[in-house]
């Protein structure tokens, strides 16, 4: 069985289709990423998987249990975090964990320790009879995150969790949801935070203007679109572009003060390059080999190169 099963979701909101026929599968235990652009339908899906939307096809369970036909019972098993938070102002840091699993159905008891687990955690024990309203973005999501993970779910489900956070409060949400992923949660995280996804996430689904465009590991992801790599090099002279007209060398570019020589084999390209400096008497100041990027790739997917 897995954690998340959607399939073929479909969404409009009039005449603009957000979501058009989009399926994810999470298996149990990883951490998922789902990446697009602005508007490429990453929150109309969420809200979808999570019951906050209905959709106009398709259906979604988790772990079994159908979001639209068992509604309650889906999301028990489910913590969430929406794209803006939700916590209540006008209570404090514990009080706003306390009635979070109240609301999970959490003994009092039960409520109190995890409470107080948490607040440790995420570094807020010593502000846990302050109102949040006197708290700020970084720490009003760290209470969120709290409420979400209060009672353990089987499945955590995070939209943008550490978009406009301070150094420190991003950091925290990350090491949270590693913890929370090492006690058994699944995760299913939106980000726009490419290397985020990079070191988080052991899947990816890229969407873009309502479809899935991609799905894979960070590292087959970047491979798609490895057909090419590039060695940027410096010399203590200057060169002439004409030095680097040599088979499997495609192009070389001034990019200030190195010259980027693109190749589709790296390995023969670099023995030119030191052939050539030895013959022309140059000095290599610096030689560097690229690596593909998940950025370069999802930059790649969405714009429909």
């Amino acid at each position: 069985m897995d954690a998340v099963e959607a399939r073929n979701l479909c969404k409009s909101f009039g005449p603009v289709t957000a979501v058009d026929d989009v399926s994810i599968t999470i298996p149990k235990g990883g951490i998922f990423g789902f990446l697009g652009p602005n508007g490429a339908g990453k929150t109309t899906t969420i809200r979808m998987i999570t019951g906050v939307l209905i959709p106009d096809a398709g259906s979604v369970r988790i772990l079994g249990t159908d979001v639209h036909a068992e509604p309650l019972t889906a999301k028990l098993k489910m913590g969430v975090i929406p794209e803006n938070g939700t916590v209540y102002s006008d209570l404090t840091a514990e009080q706003n964990i306390l009635l979070a699993a109240k609301f999970y159905g959490m003994d009092k008891d039960n409520r109190v320790q995890r409470a107080g687990e948490i607040l440790d955690r995420l570094g807020l024990t010593e502000r846990r009879n302050d109102y949040v309203r006197t708290f700020s973005k970084g720490m009003r999501q760290r209470i969120s995150v709290a409420c979400a993970i209060v009672h353990s779910p089987q499945v955590l489900i995070l939209d943008e969790p550490t978009t406009g956070l301070d150094v420190y409060s991003r950091r925290l949400v990350i090491d949270t949801i590693r913890h929370m992923n090492r006690e058994g949660s699944t995760v299913l995280l939106t980000t726009h935070n490419i290397e985020e996804a990079n070191t988080l996430c052991s899947m990816i689904s890229v969407i873009n203007r309502g479809r899935i465009v991609a799905t894979g590991s960070p590292e087959n992801l970047k491979k798609t679109f490895d057909t090419s790599r590039y060695i940027e090099i410096s010399f203590g002279q200057p060169v002439e572009p004409g030095l680097f007209s040599a088979p499997g060398i495609i192009r070389a570019e001034l990019w200030g003060d190195k010259w980027r020589i693109y190749t589709d084999d790296p390995d023969q390209a670099v023995k030119y390059l030191a052939s050539i400096s030895e013959r022309e008497h140059l000095t290599i100041i610096s030689i560097a080999t690229s690596t593909p990027t998940l950025e370069e790739a999802f930059v790649r997917l969405t714009a429909g190169v």
